[in-house]
């Protein structure tokens, strides 16, 4: 939601503003030069977005004669509101705009390398499938069956922690599964639309939500460290996720979940104080420590 004192303006000069609004409030400091290098601007209109923040909110920018340069206000208070996950995005990645490959990192950040990345000639007939609701024909590389003929209707992007997926439904099972972008080869979109079983409201891992209780490690002397580096309220963490991505959620979390927190390693600081939340989850058994309910499998 824009702040009202902009609702009038165009889309751009409002993006120009939140720059200038997210500078100022993350780097403390913006200089004419950086608002029209970011966004392709002459000296004179990057003066006027400057003096039009300036004038929407005077307790926000100083500036400095000395340097040249706006600083932060003493009063300052964000004008707009920012996401703490894009902004440290921003700071470690940059600004993408779709034309710099190699957008550079505002502070410097250490961020481990992605163990895989997809190809992006097979990653994008992925998403135009997905935008589309087109069914897409493939190769896939499987662990099971090796290198098949396959064709899926993708509906949705999974980020595993690990590796990019895809869910959608399998017309070779005629079941929803997830496939690995990596193992997809020579990806076709077909030009029909999906039947009305096929469609993503009929898979019931997606559909359905399950809600996660975690708590700090029983083994741990010092759980009310772990209470503030989750940002925990009454000392749990309630998370509601679909149950097709919980199993990968707690894995790359790794969260502990068998009944008796019998997992000691250092790594393990969160537990699944309800492991029963996790009945009838395909995926469970990626979860650490997972054991079905006695007399019962996870489906």
């Amino acid at each position: 939601m824009l702040p009202q004192c902009v609702e009038n303006l165009s889309h751009v000069q409002c993006e120009r503003l939140a720059y200038i609004d997210f500078r100022l409030y993350f780097m403390g400091d913006i200089g004419r030069p950086d608002l029209a290098k970011r966004f392709g601007l002459a000296p004179a209109a990057a003066t006027r977005d400057l003096a039009l923040y300036r004038e929407l909110a005077p307790d926000n920018i100083a500036f400095d004669g000395s340097s040249k340069i706006y600083r932060m206000g003493k009063r300052f208070a964000p004008l707009f509101a920012h996401s703490a996950q894009r902004v440290l995005s921003v700071m470690s990645h940059g600004f993408g705009d779709g034309v710099n490959t190699q957008p550079l990192p505002m502070l410097p950040c250490a961020t481990p390398a992605l163990l895989s990345c997809p190809r992006i000639d097979v990653l994008a007939p992925v998403c135009r499938a997905i935008h589309g609701k087109r069914p897409l024909a493939m190769r896939y590389y499987s662990m099971t069956q090796g290198e098949t003929e396959r064709v899926i209707v993708p509906f949705a992007l999974l980020d595993t922690g690990l590796y990019w997926k895809v869910r959608a439904f399998d017309r070779s099972t005629g079941a929803f599964r997830d496939f690995a972008i990596n193992r997809i080869a020579a990806p076709e979109l077909l030009d029909e639309a999906p039947s009305a079983g096929e469609n993503p409201e009929n898979d019931m891992q997606w559909t359905r939500i399950v809600e996660l209780k975690l708590t700090p490690h029983p083994r741990l002397a010092h759980p009310e460290i772990v209470k503030m580096d989750y940002g925990m309220e009454g000392g749990v963490m309630r998370l509601h996720v679909r149950a097709a991505v919980a199993g990968y959620m707690l894995a790359s979390w790794k969260v502990d979940t068998s009944p008796d927190h019998s997992l000691h390693e250092e790594q393990y600081r969160l537990w699944l104080s309800d492991p029963l939340a996790l009945y009838g989850v395909e995926n469970a058994k990626l979860a650490p420590g997972y054991r079905a309910p006695q007399g019962k499998t996870s489906k």
